[in-house]
């Protein structure tokens, strides 16, 4: 068969296909629906919901009433809404920079290949599959001020005991604790990915000229892991300031509220209070302040 005849023959066919014969294809709009239809629902719905209810005053009972940006004027002059944001600021703080580094050191440790490397792989990246229910009450034991273990091994160098999360000047050094020790296995496993990717002519290069471990690692590893960082971070920040499970099981928002969270402001409000107006309200400035942060932060990452 030539080649001009398989082109006569699938002619008709191509003629067809761009016409249409008016029949449509519901199987690929069907398999489609199936990730489709549940996201409409329970992640673009909600979004324009909360939105709306921002406007209003509303307690679940009855027609929203419009009020326009009285919420939203009200929350900004609430201290207890200016003391979640804080804390929540003070979290991406915290914990940003400790997953970061951390997860980095360990991605250098694995990725060299030292002594119980493959057991040092599992233990680093197995607390990000516990879900944080377990993670925050593994570290309420931990931290716990008289029989903790953390307290516990402490005492052999003579520090006394702190109380980690029953004190309004260390809660929030407990929660975050507990959440660089259960993020810390996704950052560890794009980095060691991403070290793993690096030419090694450039190291080996670089070793042949002189250079120190930490020469190679300023000058050659970091600006190759650049991406990397950048990404680790915006995604670690935006984990950060939507901290909730942690401060839920581990403190409840306390003591005295020095561990609130926005979005565990957010909860009491709407679930307890029945304010979902203000809730909402919340919502809006947090996701504003994400938008925000987030694209200052891949701006001084594109500058440098």
């Amino acid at each position: 068969m030539t080649a001009s005849t398989t082109a006569e023959m699938s002619a008709p066919i191509a003629q067809q296909r761009r016409s249409g014969d008016g029949r449509t294809d519901w199987a690929g709009y069907l398999f489609v629906s199936f990730f489709t239809l549940p996201f409409l629902l329970f992640n673009v719905a909600p979004i324009f919901f909360g939105i709306a209810i921002a406007f209003t005053r509303w307690g679940i009972m009855g027609a929203p009433h419009w009020v326009g940006l009285k919420n939203f004027t009200n929350v900004l002059k609430d201290d207890w809404v200016a003391q979640a944001f804080t804390n929540t600021l003070l979290y991406g703080l915290i914990i940003v920079p400790g997953v970061v580094i951390l997860g980095l050191i360990f991605a250098l440790y694995v990725n060299k290949g030292w002594p119980l490397s493959g057991l040092a792989r599992v233990l680093f990246f197995s607390p990000n599959v516990v879900s944080s229910t377990v993670i925050g009450l593994v570290w309420v034991w931990m931290l716990d001020t008289q029989f903790g273990l953390v307290n516990h091994y402490l005492g052999f160098l003579g520090i006394p005991n702190i109380p980690w999360i029953t004190s309004t000047r260390w809660s929030l050094v407990g929660v975050s604790m507990a959440s660089i020790w259960w993020d810390l296995g996704l950052a560890f496993i794009l980095f060691l990915a991403a070290l793993q990717d690096l030419p090694k002519e450039l190291n080996e290069a670089a070793e042949v000229d002189g250079a120190s471990p930490w020469q190679r690692l300023r000058f050659v590893i970091l600006p190759q892991l650049r991406p990397v960082i950048s990404m680790v971070i915006t995604l670690q920040l935006i984990a950060s300031l939507r901290i909730f499970s942690q401060v839920y099981v581990m403190t409840n928002g306390g003591p005295a509220g020095s561990s609130t969270s926005v979005i565990f402001y957010i909860y009491q409000t709407a679930i307890f209070r029945h304010l979902f107006g203000p809730a909402s309200a919340v919502s809006m400035l947090l996701f504003t302040m994400i938008l925000v942060v987030t694209a200052l932060q891949r701006w001084l990452i594109r500058e440098q």
